[in-house]
Order: C-alpha cells, then sequence, then structure tokens
C-alpha cells in the first residue's frame, strides 16, 4: 500500500473514532480527556510548530489535562492537501496551513493571495490584527467547502525567489526558469507573467525536485528556504518579496461541533495569544535563517527598484481583482 493511500486510509479511521456523531454534547463527554492531533509541514522549532505546542500546553493546563495536543510537524501525516483533506473529516483537528492553499477551498481568502498587495509585512500584520483579518477569518469558517473553524492567522514573512541557475537581480533573468509554486491559479499565472514557468506542486516535493532538476526554483520565505535545506541546492536567493502569504491555524468543523462552548472559547483565546508569539518567534528564526544562507554561501540578491515586478504582474491583477476590489480597497487602506 502506498504512503499516501495508508494516510488517507488511517485518516478514515480517525475520523470515525473521533466524531461518531455530531449531535450535541453530553456532559459526560465533554469531560472526557481528548488528545487534538495537530499537524505542520514544517519541523520541529519552526515558529508555527512552537506556537501551536504552547498553545496546547496552555489548553491542558487551563482543563487539568482534560484536552491537549499531541503535534506531528516534518509532514508526517502528509502535505498540505492531504492535511486539509484529513482535516476536513476530523482526522486530525488542528492544522497549521498556508493561506495560498486555502485559496481555492475559500474563494474569498484569495485577495491576500495577490501579488505585491501588502506594502511590507508590518502592513500584513496589521491586516491580521485588525477586523479585516477576523472578517477574511470568518469566511473560512462560514464556508460550506472548508469544514473549518479559522482560530487565527500566523506570520509567513516575504516570499522571495530562489534558484539554482543563476543570480535574479532584473526581471529578466526570471525568463525560462521552472519555479514550483502553490497549487493555486494566481501563483502560476504570476509565475508566468513574470516570464517564469509556474509549476504546481506540494511542498513536500520541493527539495527531491530541486536536487534532481525538474525544477529550477521555488518561491518562499526565508525560513522555509533555509530550515527546509533547499538552500543547500539552490544557491540563488532573490528578495523580490512578491507576496506575504500570511498562514492561519484551523481546527476541524466536525470535531469543534462535539466541544462545549466553554472549550472553544478555551480554543479562541488560546489561538489568539498564539498568533502574537508566532510573530515574535518569527522575527528571530527569520534571522536565523539569513545568517545561516550567508554563512553557507548563498549569493543574496537585494532587489532595489522592485518596479518592474509590479508592472508585469498586471495581467493577474487584470484576471481576479475585479472581484476583490473592495476588500483590496479595504486592505490598502489599512495604515
Amino acid at each position: 500500500m502506498k504512503r499516501r493511500d495508508f494516510i488517507k486510509l488511517s485518516a478514515g479511521f480517525g475520523a470515525a473514532g473521533l466524531t461518531t456523531s455530531l449531535a450535541p454534547v453530553s456532559p459526560a463527554r465533554a469531560q472526557a480527556k481528548q488528545v487534538f492531533k495537530a499537524s505542520d509541514v514544517q519541523p520541529a522549532g519552526y515558529p508555527t510548530v512552537a506556537a501551536t505546542e504552547n498553545l496546547g500546553k496552555k489548553l491542558s493546563d487551563a482543563t487539568n489535562g482534560r484536552l491537549s495536543v499531541q503535534m506531528y510537524p516534518s509532514m508526517q501525516l502528509g502535505g498540505e492537501k492531504e492535511t486539509i483533506e484529513q482535516t476536513q473529516i476530523g482526522a486530525i483537528q488542528l492544522l497549521r496551513v498556508s493561506v495560498g492553499s486555502m485559496g481555492p477551498i475559500v474563494d474569498d481568502i484569495n485577495v491576500v493571495n495577490m501579488p505585491f498587495l501588502f506594502k511590507s509585512t508590518a502592513h500584513a500584520e496589521k491586516m491580521m490584527d485588525g477586523p479585516v483579518g477576523q472578517e477574511l477569518l470568518d469566511k473560512i469558517t462560514a464556508s460550506p467547502n472548508a469544514g473549518l473553524v479559522a482560530l487565527c492567522w500566523m506570520n509567513s514573512g516575504a516570499r522571495s525567489l530562489y534558484n539554482t541557475k543563476r543570480p535574479i537581480k532584473s526581471i529578466e533573468d526570471v525568463k525560462g526558469l521552472k519555479f514550483r509554486v502553490i497549487g493555486n491559479p494566481i501563483f502560476i499565472d504570476m509565475m508566468n507573467a513574470l516570464g517564469g514557468n509556474g509549476v504546481a506542486m506540494g511542498y513536500d516535493q520541493v527539495f527531491s525536485a530541486l536536487q534532481t532538476g525538474v525544477i529550477d526554483g521555488a518561491e518562499n520565505n526565508l525560513p522555509s528556504y533555509v530550515f527546509s535545506n533547499h538552500f543547500t541546492t539552490a544557491k540563488y536567493l532573490s528578495l523580490t518579496e512578491h507576496l506575504v502569504i500570511p498562514e492561519v491555524l484551523v481546527f476541524s468543523k466536525r470535531a469543534w461541533s462535539n466541544l462545549s462552548a466553554d472549550d472553544q472559547n478555551l480554543l479562541k483565546k488560546f489561538a489568539r495569544e498564539a498568533q502574537f508569539e508566532e510573530r515574535e518567534l518569527w522575527n528571530k528564526y527569520e534571522q536565523q535563517a539569513m545568517e545561516k544562507a550567508k554563512a553557507a554561501g548563498c549569493q543574496i540578491v537585494e532587489i532595489a527598484d522592485k518596479t518592474p515586478f509590479q508592472n508585469a504582474v498586471k495581467p493577474v491583477w487584470d484576471k481576479y481583482g475585479p472581484k476583490y476590489q473592495d476588500m483590496i480597497k479595504r486592505i490598502q487602506a489599512i495604515a
């Protein structure tokens, strides 16, 4: 049996064991011990992993061990697509996932996947922390397609281009290179508009694809570039910062419906705290990643003038922007 098939089969058994009924919670069931299975594609120690683990410790302390979290980092339960599916059926309860992967499921959230939408990561943080951020989280929760409850945002910095072939100093240097992107039509169109060839691929496949030459490069944040070892093969990093894609921490709606209101409120409270804890961890981790990349001899190119890159993605804005125009205006107006 293939590993992926085994994961799905295991997911089915897990869902059956956890959610035998979607009926109202009985007092006896509400007091039963529960261990929430949490998944992340990133390795142990990564900011999103550490923040979720801290959430679990707080939850365990607050409930005297009745509720706790077991973290499975490093893609142990599969890539983002697989783990979203497992969370939807209740086999995984807690999942940290990129909004890039959520966009095809909840179209309203795709607004934050537009290239060069945010002026900076600080601008994106203000969106996350304010009413617009909460409104977008609520859209995930309300979506009948998602089957998820969006608990909070998490930082993932700005995304830049890296590759195995050559330093990218201008937009002309992108031409002809095959770049992995998250499987979202916006990102494929964005990469093609920049002159490269966008290749949709799961994050779990990127490292081997870089090693074997299936792709020439990828685009991601600094910690992912370094701590997933992509920098050992793709030595050229150009700080285009073309996307600032937040992450979301979601809970399985099937599992959520079996929790008491008090337990749901505890999760919301600790998730909000995790949003800010992860940000502090992220800033330190990003600095460590930069230092490690420099020490490894990676060629890091600052892009002083991003205007040619911004102009190149105008077709993407023309294609996708109109349906998000009201939300785009609200985001861009955040000071």
